[in-house]
């Protein structure tokens, strides 16, 4: 009779391989501990290996929106675009995984349905839908913060007989337009980049808008080896800046209010921020976040940009939106508002009566009944929690994080949560993530995370949990710092606001550098805020 050895548990175990999974794996394996990353796709790259949509890219600079942990990878990785298109992305990502043998540590087509704790062993067990259970001290969740994609239950959606495509959800094999009749729902960041890609091929596109968003040129341009060999001479020095900036990269910050200067030198900056073109027009003015007036002088800039390029002055007003620039995400395009000038393209407000109705047919709207052989949902993601909440985790005594979230996301420092031990969230609620260039934000969180995994085992310490009492004052000075800017001004995924039912709570942290000096202050008072045991 043969008995089979017990399987130890691993040390940590990562839900995710886009660029937090995957380097957090790195930091683990340098550090000696054993570690795994679970991964519900067929391959690696996060929201990059979902988001295939026509035009798909980033919305950072490609040599900024990239690892900076090694300066050899920096260095020795090409982009050939200043903005990296999702292909390329990918590429770089399978490189980094090559590159740093994280391979045979990755499990792919393994989608995680459950993580408990358990308290009589003090490690987490997670199940996959196939029934697979892994066992391990840690639990590292890099689900993402824009990976749970949100599908509106329109009345009479699961009757529509055509193609059904959503832009987190892209079929990897492309998808061919041509010739048909397109709808897309929504106007957000990924259908201003995949318009006037779906525009070129369909016979025509119905475009059906709730709610204008704003959006700046990217200024797109190859990168030649001059251009590429600059920054990376200069590289420490670039991140350097963008690190001491709120959105941790280079916005080119302007230290003074727009009352500070004269009309004439607001008009030559923001002329500048849109050349420059880009998320920079954020950095165009000190309070521009902070005060409605500066806000709005900026605002009224990007209206009568649009208004200049789309022929339709009644097009124009619906395109050109009214509330706050920067309180929702501001888009980055390559000729979408042009292709309003099209004639095969129709915008539809549905800001009124709202989508009614999908038929088996399309769909009814505003008045209308169209008939189209596709309809895209670009309806965004249940973000910062929906990836979390979508799998079932219990922490001590059986209480679900949906439980303990269900007013709205409760985090120390956008890390951990009470009651869930040795359970690490990346770029999770209450942390800057989407409100920086997030590799960085994913960088300064992963280096937490080994630092002090490596600090247990140094001082043979078992678990790391926060206290309620510093996750409560935490969770009450993020929502301060929000209410100090312009960002609750409007109705946001920040907010959850595109999500029916959500709480409206702001998730984000605003202010990188003071979020990075606040952890680096904690690690110092001996992790302040946690309780750390042996048992």
């Amino acid at each position: 009779m043969t008995t089979s050895k017990p399987i130890a548990p691993l040390d940590a175990v990562i839900v995710g391989a886009g660029f937090a999974g995957l380097y957090m794996l790195h930091r683990l394996r340098q550090q000696g501990f054993s570690a795994r990353i679970l991964e519900a796709g067929s391959g690696a790259g996060g929201t990059w290996f979902w988001n295939r949509y026509p035009g798909a890219r980033c919305d950072i600079e490609s040599m900024e929106y990239s690892y900076k942990f090694s300066a050899a990878l920096a260095q020795e990785w090409d982009w050939s675009e200043r903005y990296a298109t999702q292909p390329e992305l990918m590429r770089y990502l399978n490189h980094v995984i090559a590159r740093f043998n994280l391979g045979e540590h990755m499990v792919y087509d393994t989608r995680v349905a459950s993580a408990h704790f358990d308290e009589t062993t003090g490690l987490w067990a997670l199940t996959s839908t196939a029934g697979d259970t892994t066992i391990a001290r840690h639990c590292i969740m890099a689900t993402g913060c824009l990976s749970a994609a949100n599908m509106p239950e329109f009345p009479g959606r699961e009757s529509y007989t055509g193609a059904t495509y959503h832009t987190g959800k892209w079929p990897h094999e492309g998808v061919d337009f041509t010739g048909k009749t397109v709808a897309i729902i929504g106007t957000g960041s990924s259908s201003v980049q995949s318009i006037p890609f779906i525009a070129q091929e369909a016979k025509h596109l119905y475009v059906l808008q709730r709610t204008a968003s704003y959006s700046v040129p990217a200024h797109n341009t190859p990168l030649d080896a001059a251009m590429r060999d600059a920054t990376k001479t200069n590289y420490d020095a670039l991140r350097a800046r963008g690190l001491a900036q709120p959105l941790a990269f280079d916005i080119h910050l302007n230290d003074k209010a727009a009352s500070e200067l004269t009309p004439e030198q607001i008009q030559a900056e923001m002329d500048r921020r849109w050349a420059l073109g880009g998320l920079p027009i954020y950095g165009a003015f000190a309070d521009l976040l902070t005060n409605a007036q500066t806000n709005q002088l900026a605002a009224e800039y990007v209206r009568g940009k649009i208004r200049t390029v789309v022929k339709d002055a009644a097009v124009a007003e619906l395109l050109a939106p009214k509330g706050m620039l920067g309180c929702k995400r501001i888009c980055v395009d390559t000729g979408y508002y042009e292709t309003f000038n099209r004639e095969n393209v129709t915008l539809i407000d549905v800001s009124q009566q709202g989508i009614e109705e999908i038929t088996p047919t399309g769909l009814r709207a505003a008045g209308q009944t169209l008939t189209v052989d596709a309809i895209i949902y670009a309806t965004g993601f249940d973000a910062m929690t929906g990836s979390l909440e979508r799998i079932d985790i219990r922490g001590r005594g059986g209480k679900t994080l949906k439980e303990k979230w269900s007013a709205g996301p409760i985090t120390y420092l956008g890390l951990m949560s009470a009651g869930f031990p040795n359970f690490f969230t990346i770029s999770g609620p209450g942390s800057p993530s989407v409100l920086t260039n997030m590799v960085m934000s994913i960088e300064q969180h992963v280096d937490f995370i080994a630092e002090c995994l490596a600090h247990l085992r140094a001082q043979d310490l078992q678990h790391i949990e926060p206290q309620p009492g510093a996750e409560q004052t935490w969770v009450g000075h993020v929502d301060a710092v929000a209410s100090a800017t312009l960002l609750y001004s409007c109705n946001s995924w920040y907010l959850g606001a595109n999500v029916p039912g959500k709480p409206r709570v702001f998730m984000p942290y605003i202010g990188f550098p003071a979020y990075a000096d606040q952890c680096r202050e904690v690690v110092a008072q001996g992790y302040a805020g946690f309780h750390l045991s042996a048992a």
